[in-house]
């Protein structure tokens, strides 16, 4: 048996609960224009409008959603001139369907005139872009929002096999705006984090729209969509393919878009495994393993990231005042130079072992724009080349697959380091082996905290809080 609940409002077009969901009753006075809408007889029974469709569940936020859209609704078919007022195909109210937008084509309602269709998601989506793209990093930009989130709203996949994008037909790209377009983005298939990321943006862009008055809907369709979303706490440990069609793991840096999750895992290694793996690419029987070598040390002994080691010039690096200037970094995703990840600029000052290595590998006919760490063929190094020459690669060939494993991965085959750590966690290899050794001394660490661009409190509770130097011992 149906258990149904009224609420009470200060209008006549009622807000009734119906088995969880929500649903509108019309007064009897509204009755002759639904008949005439849909074209059949109500029979003396009052029009009900369901809700349940549109997202709106039995609780206390969306009853107050759905007594505006009553109070909305009641107010425009009771005015003297309601034939203007009214939507007939209910997008004003941000719960439209296509079977009424289908009737409203057909139907012309006495002296009623017609609304003009909301703007579309695609035309809401690219100004978006517009704007957005002022306020965050190109790499992130491109990535996220130029890249994934606009195939998505496109209803576009990269197909591996085929290397081209096929349609899925779960694309709003030209729809209207309207509650209808939740159901086919519920169905988009897509990392949840990265869903959830997406669905955050049309929000933005909705509230943004709206604000300008180019929206006339009063319901936003995409309010709080990403909360529906809820993402395994493992997902971001899945491998991701990217517009590219590329696999890229948990682990490897793409710039902005994973560089906060590497930065939050503080593993490090050994002094003793540091100096083994440096000691691995400098004595490889490979040339391009020999080569990145300097780089590898590079980023041992500064802590820097490497996007910034990339990036550097010898023109940043002031032997005279002992001390490296970090004010840029180099994106793999828009294969040019940025700013850096907070767009600061800052000092690392040099101390033997490092200057050692900087005057050593320095060539005589150095100009100061020249790249410090460049490959043979003088193209700026890049996370994928680094990542690749750090694990390892898997390629397929004429149906067979070969893996080339790297000095890392190695390493660990040859039981000569404890376990695998990401390219990026040199840099916490760094900080961790500097905070043990200045543990004492205060200022030493607020000095190590602004070489890395970091905090003395992260430091403290990141760095410092497991000593490292411990091993322990099971049964």
């Amino acid at each position: 048996m149906k258990t149904q609940k009224t609420v009470q409002v200060d209008c006549d077009v009622k807000v009734c609960s119906d088995r969880g969901t929500l649903r509108l009753q019309f007064p009897k006075r509204h009755t002759p224009l639904w008949e005439l809408l849909e074209g059949r007889s109500l029979k003396g029974k009052p029009k009900y409008l369901y809700l349940g469709k549109h997202g709106f569940g039995d609780n206390p936020e969306d009853r107050k959603r759905a007594t505006q859209i009553a109070i909305a609704m009641e107010a425009d078919l009771d005015h003297p001139e309601w034939e203007k007022l009214f939507d007939c195909t209910l997008a004003k109210y941000g719960i439209g369907s296509a079977k009424y937008a289908k009737l409203a084509n057909v139907l012309q309602l006495p002296g009623t005139k017609q609304l003009e269709p909301e703007m579309t998601v695609g035309a809401m989506w690219e100004e978006y872009l517009v704007w957005k793209q002022s306020q965050i990093e190109a790499s992130t930009f491109k990535s996220r929002y130029l890249c994934t989130s606009t195939y998505a709203i496109k209803g576009l996949k990269w197909d591996a096999k085929t290397k081209k994008f096929s349609d899925t037909g779960k694309g709003i790209w030209d729809q209207p705006l309207g509650t209808e377009i939740v159901e086919f983005l519920l169905l988009i298939e897509l990392n949840p984090v990265v869903k959830s990321n997406l669905f955050f943006a049309l929000n933005e862009a909705f509230l943004r729209a709206q604000s300008q008055g180019k929206i006339k809907m009063t319901v936003n369709p995409f309010h709080e969509l990403h909360k529906q979303v809820k993402p395994d706490t493992r997902d971001k440990y899945k491998s991701v393919v990217g517009a590219d069609g590329e696999v890229w793991k948990w682990w490897e840096v793409r710039d902005a878009k994973c560089e906060d999750a590497l930065e939050a895992d503080k593993r490090a290694f050994t002094a003793l495994e540091r100096d083994t793996i440096i000691a691995a690419f400098y004595e490889s029987d490979k040339v391009n393993e020999r080569q990145i070598a300097p780089l590898i040390e590079f980023l041992f002994l500064t802590g820097c990231r490497p996007g910034e080691a990339f990036a550097l010039v010898w023109d940043n690096i002031k032997f005279e005042k002992d001390l490296i200037w970090f004010n840029k970094s180099y994106s793999g995703t828009i294969k040019d130079i940025k700013v850096t990840k907070n767009n600061s600029v800052r000092q690392f000052y040099l101390y033997p072992r490092l200057t050692e290595l900087l005057k050593r590998i320095k060539p005589d006919d150095t100009k100061p724009k020249d790249l410090v760490f460049k490959q043979e063929n003088g193209r700026t190094w890049n996370s994928e080349r680094h990542g690749f020459l750090w694990l390892g690669k898997t390629s397929s060939t004429k149906g067979k697959t070969y893996y080339y494993p790297g000095v890392v991965t190695r390493l660990i085959e040859e039981g000569k380091i404890s376990s695998y750590l990401p390219p990026y966690n040199a840099r916490h290899t760094y900080i961790t082996l500097t905070a043990w050794l200045n543990k004492e001394n205060s200022s030493a660490l607020v000095l190590l905290a602004a070489c890395c661009e970091n905090s003395v409190e992260v430091i403290l509770k990141h760095y410092l809080d497991v000593d490292r130097s411990v091993r322990l011992i099971s049964g």
